[in-house]
């Protein structure tokens, strides 16, 4: 695909409904009361991937509360960035992996070891026997959709029937990206650093 199907609506275009969609980000964003009525007069993110929801309001109320969930599930800032990435390593969700390997970092969640380590996969030496259980569901969940009986056991001894479950949609949801964004035709921001050039889906 050489051009977006769906280019991100120029900031410029967006209208009050579309700013009041945003508004969770502004009430969940550091330094915010809680209170979208109380906000400053927005600043319109130029994020592709805003751009590209900010056609369809509608849409933007209803994922974002439970993008958010996933923000601040149950799991821990690791587990979860473990888990996006890994996810959309092997999915070729380039955007979302771009996205999270520079967040991981600067929150130090994940290091740069860690994070070459989930390009490789459960078997990388880089990783503890919980940790490669967390890396192998994700293979299975993305490979066969589903988990074999003793990666589940392996995840059950670390986590709580509500990590497992936000542990689960985690997944589930960032493969679901990786599918609409290559839809869409989701491109890289300027200045996000992608894959390497020998990470590419077969044609």
């Amino acid at each position: 695909m050489n051009q977006p199907r769906i280019s991100p609506r120029p900031t410029e275009d967006w209208t009050s409904d579309v700013d009041d969609a945003f508004a969770v980000l502004r009430t969940h964003a550091p330094g915010s009361d809680g209170d979208p009525g109380s906000a400053a007069p927005p600043q319109r993110p130029k994020a592709n991937i805003l751009g590209i929801y900010a056609w369809h309001p509608d849409f933007v109320r209803g994922w974002m509360p439970f993008s958010n969930h996933l923000r601040h599930s149950t799991l821990s800032d690791r587990v979860r960035e473990m888990a996006i990435l890994r996810t959309t390593w092997l999915g070729f969700g380039e955007y979302e992996w771009a996205q999270h390997v520079w967040m991981s970092q600067a929150a130090g969640a994940l290091t740069e070891a860690e994070v070459a380590a989930l390009s490789e996969g459960p078997d990388a030496a880089e990783w503890s026997a919980e940790d490669a259980a967390i890396v192998r569901a994700v293979d299975e969940m993305c490979t066969v959709k589903n988990v074999s009986d003793a990666t589940w056991s392996a995840l059950a001894a670390q986590f709580s029937k509500q990590q497992l479950i936000d542990f689960a949609f985690t997944v589930g949801t960032y493969d679901m990206h990786c599918t609409a964004f290559h839809v869409l035709g989701l491109e890289l921001d300027e200045g996000m650093t992608g894959f390497p050039a020998d990470h590419r889906p077969t044609a």
